[in-house]
């Protein structure tokens, strides 16, 4: 018999496998752990799709289009989650929501870990978790209203991060994986004297992934780098994949054991990078703990990074045969708390790749999508996770309702003509978008700036506007509206005023 329950003057008829009423909150109700289904009366509404991790599509769909989803199942298996995919039902991740003709939003959204899935069609928005154990909450109501009360929830169970990174800058969309001590030594005496908070060194710097040591392009050591980075003002960042391995990689070769199996006893493929399918480490196994430990302490402490770009660990919570025999999001955030405590509370953690709900609380900072690039699209790509401006601008839009728990990484903005295809406008949305995420990073050399593209650099990094969102995609940056609307369509103009 499903429960009939008021919210925000709309009635809906609830169905629950748990057995304890729901429990009024501010601005929504909270329901038991187990499945639930609502049946909402809104017709052939919109759906919000919230991807698993950083690089899953998220966004607004019409119950009648195509799921928005990842139809290549390689790319997929990086940038989603395989388990709970279904290539004709509209299914989101953690949480969903419905918008009915009248423009009020119905919220459905987990307050904790399971691997929480929820899908919807015309008649029903139901939610249930690969393992039960996390409540719900349930909302009604005005679109920012119901998001910002289901972040609030949230931030009692899990906690949330006001720390700010900074102005950032970045190697990765200079130099990829070509950076040397020699080329970094030469920008970080040009970054000296501009407005940046963090130089950090992505990708290029290790022997391999997963054998965390500085590879002959770093002679000098990364300790020297990172006093380099110090001395110039400037806080020391570094690029680390602690939760996956290559296959040729030193670790993968002497610690068998420390590598997260099926129920066949094979390594568990939890992407594909770098040319080969990526290795998941089983983060229960007692070595596996130490050996982090031991990364972080290293990192950090000995050699002197304080911002720590944690990529590719949506790896820790693939499928997997684990050693404890924990669920796969319980091994991904004990992990996560093992790094905060041996990292300390003033390292400043970004996690890329990132589940949201099981890094809350832990991480500072959340990558929103898939990595920006110097093109708007890619005309031989429809796939919303592949690398391209149009792509990263899409997903961090939709997720900015994370701000109150941890800051939103849209990644990285554009001042250069020098390697970039992209335009004037299509650079200025990216710069807008940094600007409300409160998250401004670059990877610009200064030696490939014009004198006019460096003065619009540093004038950019040195604003701190008053942001106030009107609307899904309408924003006003000190007063100018900003509105997002027209570029969903890669082909429309921007409006501003």
């Amino acid at each position: 018999m499903p429960l009939l329950v008021d919210l925000a003057g709309r009635r809906f008829a609830v169905e629950q496998t748990g057995s304890q009423p729901p429990q009024a909150v501010p601005g929504g109700l909270i329901l038991p752990p187990g499945r639930v289904a609502i049946l909402h009366g809104l017709g052939d509404a919109l759906f919000y799709r919230h991807g698993q991790n950083s690089w899953s599509p998220c966004g607004w769909r019409r119950l009648s289009e195509a799921p928005l989803r990842i139809a290549n199942p390689d790319r997929r298996l990086t940038a989603d989650d395989t388990i709970w995919d279904d290539p004709a039902r509209h299914h989101s991740s953690a949480v969903a929501a419905l918008q009915g003709e009248d423009g009020r939003v119905l919220l459905l959204g987990s307050l904790g870990l399971g691997t929480p899935r929820l899908y919807a069609d015309r008649d029903t928005l139901a939610g249930w978790c690969e393992q039960d154990g996390a409540p719900w909450f349930l909302a009604y109501g005005d679109e920012q209203e119901v998001f910002a009360r289901y972040a609030e929830q949230l931030a009692v169970r899990l906690g949330g991060s006001d720390r700010l990174a900074g102005n950032v800058w970045c190697t990765w969309y200079a130099y990829y994986e070509t950076i040397t001590e020699q080329q970094l030594n030469k920008d970080i005496a040009a970054l000296a004297d501009l407005p940046f908070d963090v130089v950090q060194v992505d990708d290029g710097w290790e022997r391999s992934v997963g054998d965390w040591e500085p590879n002959d392009k770093f002679p000098s050591g990364m300790k020297a780098l990172a006093e380099r980075i110090t001395g110039a003002g400037l806080r020391a960042g570094l690029w680390i994949a602690p939760f996956i391995v290559l296959p040729g990689s030193r670790t993968a070769s002497e610690h068998p054991e420390w590598l997260l199996r099926d129920s066949g006893g094979a390594p568990v493929v939890a992407g594909n990078n770098w040319g080969t399918g990526y290795w998941a480490l089983d983060l229960t196994h007692p070595g596996v703990a130490e050996h982090l430990a031991e990364l972080i302490h290293r990192v950090v402490h000995e050699w002197g990074f304080t911002y720590l770009k944690l990529d590719f660990i949506n790896a820790g919570a693939v499928p997997g045969v684990r050693h404890s025999g924990a669920h796969r999001e319980q091994a991904y955030r004990a992990a996560l708390a093992l790094i905060r405590q041996v990292a300390g509370p003033d390292v400043y953690l970004l996690g890329s790749g990132a589940l949201p709900l099981p890094s809350f609380g832990l991480i500072d900072g959340l990558r929103s999508g898939p990595d920006v690039a110097p093109l708007w699209t890619n005309y031989a790509s429809a796939d919303p996770s592949d690398a391209m401006a149009y792509n990263a601008m899409v997903n961090a839009l939709h997720r900015l309702w994370w701000a109150p728990l941890a800051q939103v990484d849209p990644d990285i903005v554009y001042f250069r003509s020098r390697l970039n295809l992209l335009t004037d406008l299509q650079m200025g949305w990216l710069r807008d978008l940094a600007a409300i995420c409160r998250f401004k990073a670059i990877s610009d050399p200064p030696s490939w700036l014009s004198a006019a593209e460096l003065d619009q650099m540093i004038t950019y990094l040195s604003e701190r506007p008053e942001i106030v969102q009107e609307g899904r995609h309408r924003f006003t940056i000190d007063g100018r509206t900003v509105d997002f609307t027209a570029a969903l369509n890669p082909g429309q103009q921007y409006p501003i005023s």
